[in-house]
């Protein structure tokens, strides 16, 4: 070995590339070590500890970005013993230049672990009761934007041997020219961070945007464009920043509940509305979804028409179930039993405001299907049912005239005269 060693220090070259080769064998086993025994322990210990905070911080990798420290710090310390002859300029640069690569490389491997942190903190944060009205997203991101920017500084500093001072004097001189000639870039490269933090749309996603012409599934999301395969299967191609800059639908939330809304309304002509009588009540009552609502009604109304003093023979002197209410009735018990709609969800049968149009009666509930046809088969079904029906309660759906109205109007005034 003595020899060996008395060989290598006659040939000072040799003995350089030879302390080169070790120490990249060394590098390789200090990477081996950090990662498989000491992440391993460090994982281990995580884990057992009811801590919280170093869950988060191991589920975005922060130990294990920090773990490519340990071969960056053997190149970096581990350079400056091997012996370089000085009069071989060429050596003496390339030590040099070992030693800048690897602390570039630990300054890169720091900003990583940083942001990585600043991550972990925002995470932890929005669980907690105290990000209720107080998130800090937007913070993180503007903290670890400044990181990502110190960090280029200095990697580039250390590379190239020069102070850091001495490159940020630099930056103001050539920014309004990068802000001009990568303008879309950095705009798009601002809103893909925005739309990956906030889970603002992913790929697979469907999108309404009407000032783009933009309605369908999200095919391709990238720094400058967003790709949008509408439902007439023509392609929409929108520029990433303007997702920020401009409102748009996002679906997912329906797609992921399981159910879709049905909003829609019938307008009732509103001549047609009225009391019901006795025998219309009993006829009523032979409908399996109305019976236990009339008979509960006729409970109720008996015995709030025998305490009122007044003449309940008169219409105004008591209360009696009107036509449009109980077809109300009918339609959310029908409603509760169809086996199409969702149950758990909401599901209302409303009056809207009256219009010149008649009385809206709308039909507010959710399909236990999101996809497009299955949906539109319930609430034609739905509708179907709905103006077939109306007629047995006495009322009459509002429709402008038509000529088949101003026909019979005709025939009868001919008839008459």
């Amino acid at each position: 070995m003595s020899d060996a060693f008395a060989l290598l220090q006659q040939y000072p070259i040799l003995e350089t590339l030879t302390g080169l080769v070790f120490l990249v064998v060394l590098a390789y086993l200090a990477d081996r070590i950090a990662k498989k025994f000491l992440l391993n322990v460090v994982q281990r210990v995580v884990r057992e500890t009811a801590f919280r905070f170093d869950d988060v911080l191991l589920e975005f990798n922060v130990f294990g970005r920090l773990a490519h420290l340990a071969p960056a710090l053997t190149i970096y310390y581990g350079i400056g013993l091997i012996p370089v002859p000085g009069q071989v300029t060429a050596l003496v640069e390339v030590d040099t230049a070992i030693t800048r690569a690897a602390a570039a490389v630990m300054v890169l491997i720091g900003v990583s672990a940083l942001a990585s942190f600043l991550t972990a903190v925002a995470k932890t944060y929005g669980n907690s009761e105290l990000a209720e009205g107080r998130p800090i997203e937007a913070y993180a991101q503007i903290v670890k934007i400044a990181v990502y920017v110190v960090g280029i500084v200095l990697f580039i500093a250390t590379l190239s041997g020069q102070s850091p001072l001495l490159l940020l004097s630099g930056i103001g001189a050539v920014t309004a020219v990068l802000l001009l000639i990568f303008r879309d870039t950095i705009l798009g490269f601002v809103a893909s961070i925005q739309i990956t933090s906030y889970d603002m749309v992913r790929v697979g996603d469907w999108i309404e945007m009407s000032e783009f012409g933009a309605d369908g599934d999200v095919m391709e999301l990238s720094l400058h464009t967003v790709k949008v395969q509408n439902w007439d299967k023509t392609i929409t191609t929108i520029p990433t920043h303007k997702l920020i800059e401009n409102p748009f639908r996002n679906w997912r939330g329906m797609q992921e509940s399981g159910g879709r809304r049905i909003k829609r309304s019938i307008h009732i002509d509103m001549n047609s509305v009225r009391f019901l009588n006795g025998d219309e009540l009993d006829r009523l009552e032979n409908f399996v979804v109305l019976r236990d609502y009339i008979q509960q009604k006729r409970r109720e109304l008996a015995g709030y028409n025998a305490n009122f003093s007044a003449d309940p023979k008169l219409v105004p002197n008591a209360r009696r179930l009107t036509n449009l209410g109980t077809f109300r009735a009918y339609l959310a018990g029908y409603l509760r039993q169809h086996p199409q709609i969702r149950q758990d969800m909401t599901l209302i049968v409303r009056q809207l405001a009256p219009s010149a149009d008649g009385l809206p009666l709308e039909l507010y509930t959710f399909t236990n299907t999101t996809a497009w046809s299955e949906y539109e088969d319930i609430q034609s079904d739905v509708f179907d049912h709905l103006l077939s029906i109306i007629h047995e309660f006495g009322l009459r759906v509002f429709q402008e005239p038509s000529g088949v109205d101003f026909s019979g109007l005709r025939v009868r005034a001919d008839g008459q005269n």
